[in-house]
């Protein structure tokens, strides 16, 4: 009898931890910009619920959300510290939310690479009040809960944010202009159309390569409409050759994969406002290119 009893636990354990993941997965890649580093955490959150009391758990999604959030925090400073030895800039890990909308996890706010770009810029605690008000709609004294401090400081703690981001986000364009733009640029960068290609570009725009070392990677930003436009017309006679390029949903919005003999190499993606393409945003580096799929395949 104590067998079945425990084996029933565990198998209502296994049913919250399922029915709350999706929301887990959400928070952590969130916080941390990475599905591998995401799924290490929704790892070790399973383990930690096996072995809880849970008895005395009123809410496990609620448990569940917070040590989520909590290891997240922590797995954030140390990733911080790997990234200071990073080949090149550190690009978010792109995830195809079109083919796998469980990836995207509960609303897009705070998914989109604008966002997950001027997230990294606030501290761990703030990203996490940020995450759970914006992306989720946590009551403040939930959050406070959460991140371990007062109802009126965790509003504080969102209100930072908010303000740091508004203070760098620009009125962001629709999902049809964007793809309309990144079609124009397609069309420029492999005809080597520097002056098309600036046309484009937002005058402060920056070009941003993750590699982390891997062949034809640029390895700093490349700044400004005339030097990004240039940089893209110079490889334009062998960058493109022999690659298959196919549209995709990445963080919510459009993108492209360039792939050879079905192999996902590069995901293309941009960000943009009025003045133009803002951001291009080359993700090389194959450990990041596992969660995005040609279309079609």
């Amino acid at each position: 009898m104590a067998d079945d009893t425990l084996n029933t636990d565990l198998a209502h354990a296994s049913v919250a931890f399922h029915e709350a993941r999706r929301r887990l997965f959400g928070i952590a890649y969130r916080m941390l910009g990475s599905v591998a580093d995401a799924e290490d955490i929704l790892q070790e959150v399973w383990i930690r619920w096996q072995n809880t009391d849970r008895r005395d758990i009123l809410e496990p999604a609620a448990f569940l959300a917070t040590v989520t959030t909590r290891l997240s925090i922590n797995a954030l400073q140390s990733a911080r510290v790997r990234r200071e030895t990073y080949i090149g800039p550190w690009l978010p890990e792109p995830v195809n939310t079109e083919d796998d909308p469980a990836l995207g996890a509960e609303r897009e706010e705070a998914l989109e690479y604008a966002v997950l770009l001027l997230l990294e810029k606030l501290t761990p605690t703030e990203r996490a009040a940020y995450v759970l008000r914006e992306a989720l709609e946590y009551p403040y004294d939930r959050i406070a809960d959460i991140v371990q401090t007062s109802p009126t400081a965790a509003r504080q703690l969102v209100s930072r944010a908010r303000k740091h981001l508004a203070s760098e986000r620009r009125a962001v364009a629709s999902s049809n202009e964007q793809r309309r733009l990144l079609e124009a640029f397609l069309a420029a960068a492999q005809r080597g159309d520097v002056a098309q290609l600036e046309a484009l570009l937002a005058s402060d725009v920056v070009s941003y390569t993750d590699g982390n070392g891997v062949k034809l990677a640029a390895r700093i930003p490349v700044p400004g409409a005339a030097r990004v436009a240039k940089f893209v017309a110079a490889f334009s006679s062998h960058f493109w050759t022999g690659k298959a390029i196919g549209w995709v949903k990445v963080n919510g919005q459009p993108a492209v994969t360039l792939s050879e003999n079905g192999i996902v190499t590069t995901v293309l993606a941009i960000t943009s406002a009025d003045a133009g393409i803002t951001r291009l945003l080359w993700v090389m580096s194959p450990d990041k290119l596992h969660h995005v799929t040609v279309a079609g395949a």
